[in-house]
């Protein structure tokens, strides 16, 4: 190819020889070149999206952690059973009495043992309620849940309910014992009422 010569200019030859040797070497840089694009693009590229890929994950698990509490609810109705701590002086005592003492003010849940020996107590100030709020089915359900995990830790599985008051945590209190897994086997009123003795208080004003 390189001996071929044109007869109108005898130059060209050197030209077309000198092109042609050019040309191979500038082919054979080119795809170098792009090789060596394409490698460092391919080096770089990945390292992106795997730091995206790490960064999801943390994001799908913060979601449910923090999603955990709100699923939580303290109803009335929904009673949750409390984490029971053996006492460390556990007195061993399977069958109990829980006396109820319901106010119009207050109520305060003492629960003993058959000879009268207390076992565990609460009230509504001692759970944490105040004013007019200690007064209320809830907090008496609150109490009762408090006693009970007292006396649950000394053993205590069966119980007779003594229930002495007019307020409103009457019933409440009793649902909260049998909710919390107590056998609740007698349940009683034991409301003192006079026959008529002393003159009793004038009306009350609401």
């Amino acid at each position: 190819m390189a001996e071929e010569t044109n007869p109108a200019n005898p130059d060209e030859t050197k030209m077309q020889g000198e092109a042609g040797g050019k040309e191979p070497a500038a082919k054979e840089a080119a795809p170098k070149a792009e090789a060596a694009k394409e490698a460092a693009s391919k080096e770089a590229a990945p390292k992106r999206p795997a730091a995206k890929k790490i960064a999801k994950p943390k994001k799908d698990q913060a979601a449910p952690a923090a999603g955990a509490p709100e699923n939580l609810s303290l109803s009335s109705e929904e009673v949750d059973k409390p984490k029971i701590v053996k006492a460390k002086g556990s007195k061993n005592v399977h069958s109990g009495v829980a006396h109820v003492l319901a106010t119009f003010n207050n109520t305060i849940v003492t629960i003993t043992d058959m000879k009268g020996n207390v076992i565990g107590w609460s009230s509504a100030g001692k759970v944490g309620f105040k004013g007019s709020r200690k007064s209320t089915a809830y907090a008496a359900q609150m109490v009762a849940q408090d006693a009970s995990r007292q006396a649950m830790g000394h053993g205590l599985k069966e119980v007779e309910v003594l229930v002495r008051g007019p307020g409103a945590g009457r019933e409440s209190a009793v649902r909260a014992l049998q909710a919390i897994g107590l056998d609740l086997t007698v349940i009683r009123d034991v409301t003192p009422v006079p026959h008529n003795g002393c003159r009793p208080p004038k009306q009350r004003r609401v």
